[in-house]
C-alpha cells in the first residue's frame, strides 16, 4: 500500500463570517482509532449546518473535528484497531459529526455504508446527511405509514427532494411546498402530489383545498417562525409536525389551543449530537430499506451543482441564493 502522507488539505473556519470565511488550510492526517477507518474522501456534501457552522452559529459537538461538513464519500485507506466491516479498498459513504470538507476523515464504521451500487462518488457523497435526517425524522418520529400524507416544507432543499422521494417510495400521499413555478415544477417531477408555491399561494388555504378541510397526517418543516402557527392550522386531528430547522427563527408565538383542541403531536430532533450508536441503527435501517431502493434507481440523489473543495466559499454562496434544487457537493 503506498504510504499516506503526513498532512492533508482541509477547508478551516479561521474566523466565522460569509462564505469567504472559508479557507484551505494544512492540517495534520487524521489517525483513525478503535472501531475507525480513514477514508480518502472523494467528494462532500453540502447542507445548511455547514452554512450555519461557518457563520458562527453552530459549533460542532464537543470531541468532534472543527473541520466542516457532515456526510463524504471515499475510499477507505488505513483501518483502526478492531476495525472489521470494511477492508482497505472499499468505496464508502459516511456521516460525520465533522470533517467532511477535507482530503482525509476518519470515521467509525458504524456510521458508514459501501456506495450504492450504480451512483458516482459524487452521488453518494450526498446521501448520508439527508437520508439519514429523512429516515429519523419522517419515519420513527414522524411514524409516516402508507396511506397518509405529509407537508414537506422546502421541498427541493436537498431534505425535499429526499422526503418526497421516500415518502411517495413507501405509500405516501405528498403535498410540499417551493419558492418558484420551476422548484414546484421539479417536486412533481419527484413524485409531489401536490406542489405549492408558497410565494404566490396561502399555503394553509391550499392545504385545506387538498385534503377536503382534514389536514395533513404529517409535516416536515426546516423553516420555523411564522410558519409554525400555519402548520398548527394545516395539520390533521391527531397529527404530528417534526420540527428539524429554523430558518425564519427560533422563537415564536403560538396558540397552544390548536395543539389541544387538535391533539397535536409536535416534536423535533437534530442529528449532529447524537451518539455513534443511534446512528448506526439508522445506517443499518437505510441499508436494508432504503438502499434496494436507490441501487434500483427508485429513488435518486438529485445533484444541484459540484464545486471543486478549494472552492468550498463558491458552493456557500450558491447555497445562499436558495436558488438550488437538490445537493450541492464539493469534489476531491
Amino acid at each position: 500500500m503506498t504510504a499516506l502522507p503526513p498532512t492533508m488539505t482541509a477547508i478551516a473556519i479561521p474566523v466565522p463570517g460569509g462564505p469567504e470565511a472559508l479557507v484551505p488550510e494544512t492540517r495534520p492526517m487524521p489517525q483513525p482509532g478503535k472501531g475507525e477507518i480513514l477514508v480518502r474522501i472523494a467528494a462532500a456534501g453540502v447542507n445548511r449546518p455547514d452554512v450555519l457552522q461557518r457563520a458562527g452559529g453552530y459549533p460542532p459537538p464537543k470531541g468532534a473535528s472543527d473541520i466542516p461538513g457532515l456526510e463524504f464519500s471515499g475510499e477507505v485507506v488505513a483501518l483502526g484497531a478492531g476495525a472489521s466491516r470494511f477492508a482497505i479498498g472499499d468505496k464508502v459513504c459516511a456521516l460525520v459529526a465533522g470533517g467532511g470538507y477535507a482530503e482525509y476523515a476518519v470515521v467509525d464504521e458504524t456510521n458508514a455504508l459501501p456506495v450504492p451500487k450504480g451512483l458516482s462518488m459524487a452521488e453518494a457523497a450526498g446521501v448520508p446527511e439527508t437520508f439519514f435526517t429523512v429516515w429519523s425524522n419522517v419515519f420513527d418520529r414522524g411514524g409516516l405509514k402508507a396511506g397518509e400524507t405529509i407537508l414537506i416544507h422546502g421541498g427541493t432543499s436537498g431534505i425535499g427532494v429526499t422526503a418526497i422521494q421516500l415518502a411517495k417510495a413507501f405509500g405516501a400521499t405528498v403535498l410540499t411546498t417551493a419558492g418558484s413555478d420551476e422548484k414546484c415544477a421539479a417536486a412533481k417531477a419527484l413524485g409531489a402530489d401536490i406542489a405549492i408555491n408558497y410565494r404566490t399561494t396561502d399555503y394553509v388555504q391550499a392545504v385545506a383545498d387538498a385534503t377536503g378541510k382534514k389536514g395533513v397526517d404529517l409535516i416536515l418543516d426546516m423553516v420555523g417562525g411564522d410558519y409554525v402557527q400555519k402548520n398548527l392550522a394545516c395539520v390533521a386531528a391527531d397529527g404530528r409536525i417534526v420540527q428539524i430547522a429554523f430558518l425564519h427563527g427560533s422563537e415564536v408565538k403560538v396558540d397552544l389551543r390548536w395543539l389541544m383542541l387538535k391533539r397535536i403531536t409536535f416534536t423535533g430532533s437534530t442529528l449532529r449530537i447524537r451518539d455513534l450508536a443511534f446512528k448506526a441503527a439508522l445506517a443499518e435501517a437505510l441499508k436494508a430499506k432504503v438502499w434496494p431502493l436507490l441501487e434500483a434507481g427508485q429513488v435518486k440523489v438529485v445533484m444541484d451543482s459540484t464545486y471543486p473543495l478549494a472552492e468550498a466559499s463558491k458552493a456557500h454562496a450558491r447555497m445562499e441564493t436558495n436558488a438550488h434544487i437538490g445537493k450541492i457537493v464539493l469534489t476531491v
